[in-house]
Formats: C-alpha cells, structure tokens, sequence
C-alpha cells in the first residue's frame, strides 16, 4: 500500500501544512526493543496522493484554461489543420469533455509535476487507465469514499505499530526534505535493527525521472520464504469484500511492489545525482536547517546542520543495504475483521516493469496521447466519476459494463 494509503506523492499518511510557518506532523521511529546504538529519529511521512491532488486542483484552476486560450490566439499553433483541433480543444474543455487536456503544449509532468517527483501511485494510477488519470490532473478527483477513509484508517493503525509522531516546526522546503530523508534513514535502521519497518519513504532517480514512493513494509524474509538475503518487500491493501479483485486490479498491485522494488534496487546501486536534486527541487544546498529540525537532527546523533550533508547520510545508508528480494509479496486484508484474504508471492519482471515504466512515463511527458483502457477492461468505467463523458465508455450515457469487477479502482480506491 504505502503511497497508497493517502500515498498517494498509493494507496494513511500524514499531511504536512503548505504554509512554513506552521508545525508539520512528523513520526519518531520506537522500536519495540530498545537499542542503545539506535537513536530516535523524526520521520515525516508523506502523503504523496493528497500532494498530488492539491497540486493538480491547483494547476488546473491556474492554468489549463488560459493555456488553452493562449493556444488558439497564437500564430504558431493556427497551422493547417491546427485551428479547428485547438477551437475543438477549448469546446471540450466548456464540456469538460476527456480529451480537453490532449491539446496542451506543455507535458503532464511540467504541468502537474513541476519541481515534484513522481510518486509510484502516479505510474500505477497511469496503467489503470490512462484517460482517467488524464482527466483526474485537469478536472480533479472524486472526495474521499468510506472505503477509501477506511483503507486509510487501516495503514495508519498499522504504522502506528513502529512508529509514534511529535510535532516539529519547519520553516522552508529544505526542512521539509530534510525530514523526509530522515524518514528513511530511520526506516532503514529500525529495518536493520528489528528486521521490519513500515511505511519507508524513499525517493530515487530511475531512467531519467524523480520517483517517490513509501514501501507499505520491509522485512527480513524468513529461510523458509526466500534463500535470497534481500528485503521483503510487501504490499498490503484493504478489501471491502472477503474475495480477492479481478486480475487487472491484481496485476496493478503486482506492477506497484514491483516499482518498489526498482526504485529500492536503483537508490541501492547507483550514484544518487546529488547536484541535480538541489538543481530540480529548487533547494539550497548550503541552507542552513531551523533550529527546531537541527535538535532533532540532533537527538537523532547524526552531525549535520544543512540539508547537503542530510541528502549524504541518506545516500550512504542505502548504499549499506543489499538489493531488495527478488520474491515480492501482495496482502489482502478485509476491513471488517482485519482478516488476511490471501497473500500472493511472485517473482520480480524486471522486463515486465520497465516496459511498464516507459509506457507510463511516455503518458507524463505527453509523448503521445493518453489511451483508453482495452476494451476487454472497460467494465472499469463502472467506477469512474468521468464516464458520462468518456468516448472509450461501452456504455457512454449509462455504464452498465459486462464484466463484473470486484474491486474498484486505484484513483478510486
């Protein structure tokens, strides 16, 4: 689950303030066995699928519809044929039709992702359908359902296992990074101290985008599970019903812990490009910290006062570790008891994945036109907020699908 529970920066994480000005809720790792070479230290941990709402409402109020009218006045753009693809454009924006958001000129990811990274929850929303995940950056998603606030209720209580939060005071996005990095240098160590953590933010630089994602939990596989000494990397999600989802909804699942695992394997193995994540996210890597994240840091036994030598212990700590097992493991749980449904082992694709991962990032950087999901698949529309609208809808008007899902979907979930 972990960018879930909000995850979403998928699928409950704490929301910390936009304004610097005011406390941010961060978490101090408490293993349950007390070490006295593992000191405590703030983690705070995101939620990258509410960042990710905020940020898409914000830019779609801001700017689609000026970006839209700027590119039927121009010059530029009224070439043949042209003309009538952009008037079309801003025609299906009044309606709030699908394919409102294809005549743009800049990508999903300057538009929506400016200065962010992408978070797991991003590329496996992407593979569910691509339409709808282009609707939900310019028009917004539905509110929180019951089953959505219930899912999340469930991975906060489970944090809550290993970790306990206080409030820290953050005055400027270098704090802000610093405590996320903190974040998972404290997973890492409760990892290697007690042999599990939960919800390990981690953040990585993988073919040529930033990606962030929060690993629901990490383990030591037991010799009976795995002969491989790498982590376990599991993935939990909460069930309204005691029965497992159709295929699509498990293959999605399967595509997220396996994203988790090449982003683990590539923090653990390659240079992380310090220079071009001050240059990217806009930080300064000289700032000093405030005084409240430096006590902490502090607390923490780790001798850093700027956000430059946090992003170095964050770097050599990964580098500590081996690369995640190659066995990966998908947990459903019913929300009524808390009852285990079934827990899927299966081996890592590495092909599989990146094929995955380009077809999704080609989708960010609008390399193409988003597509409709297969028609073999279109029962999804069932539990979509934009199929009224959607052309690739069987049913359009009213959809009344053929194949009876039996899990709605993640940007829904």
């Amino acid at each position: 689950m972990a960018e879930s529970p909000s995850e979403s920066t998928s699928d409950s994480p704490t929301t910390t303030s936009s304004n610097p000005d005011q406390s941010a809720t961060v978490a101090i790792s408490t293993p349950k066995s007390h070490h006295a070479s593992f000191p405590e230290i703030p983690i705070e941990i995101v939620s990258e699928e509410e960042m990710a709402i905020l940020d898409a409402a914000l830019a779609a109020t801001r700017s689609f519809l000026p970006s839209a009218i700027r590119s039927a006045s121009s010059p530029s753009r009224l070439l043949a044929g042209e003309t009538s693809r952009t008037l079309r454009s801003v025609t299906m924006l009044s309606k709030r039709k699908l394919s409102a958001c294809s005549d743009i000129e800049d990508s999903y990811l300057h538009r929506f992702r400016r200065n962010q990274a992408l978070g797991v929850t991003d590329l496996t929303g992407t593979e569910w359908c691509e339409k709808q995940m282009e609707n939900v950056l310019c028009f917004g998603r539905r509110k929180v359902s019951k089953a959505m606030k219930l899912g999340q209720a469930r991975h906060l209580e489970l944090e809550e296992e290993v970790v306990k939060k206080v409030r820290v005071k953050v005055e400027s996005n270098e704090d802000k990074w610093a405590l996320k990095l903190l974040s998972s240098i404290a997973g890492v160590n409760q990892f290697l101290f007690e042999g599990r953590t939960r919800e390990l933010l981690i953040l990585g630089f993988v073919g040529g985008q930033w990606i962030i994602g929060i690993i629901d939990e990490v383990r030591k596989a037991s010799p009976e599970e795995s002969s491989d000494i790498g982590p376990l990397l599991t993935d939990t999600k909460t069930r309204g019903r005691d029965t497992l989802p159709a295929e699509p909804q498990r293959r999605n699942g399967r595509l997220q812990v396996m994203l988790y695992k090449l982003l683990w394997d590539t923090v653990v193995k390659e240079e992380f490009p310090t220079g071009w994540f001050f240059e990217y996210f806009s930080l300064d890597r000289h700032f000093v910290l405030s005084q409240d994240v430096r006590n902490n840091i502090a607390n923490a036994g780790i001798p850093a006062q700027t956000l430059e030598e946090i992003v170095r212990y964050y770097e050599n700590t990964f580098k500590m570790l081996p690369i995640a097992n190659d066995q990966l493991l998908l947990r459903y749980e019913f929300q009524k008891d808390q009852s285990i449904i079934a827990e899927i082992r299966f081996p890592h694709d590495h092909e599989w994945v990146m094929s995955k991962y380009r077809e999704a990032i080609g989708f960010w950087r609008s390399e193409r036109e988003a597509e409709y999901t297969p028609e073999e698949e279109r029962w999804k529309c069932r539990y979509c907020q934009f199929a009224k609208s959607c052309p690739g809808n069987p049913s359009f008007e009213s959809p009344t699908s053929s194949s009876p899902p039996r899990e709605s979907p993640p940007l829904a979930s």
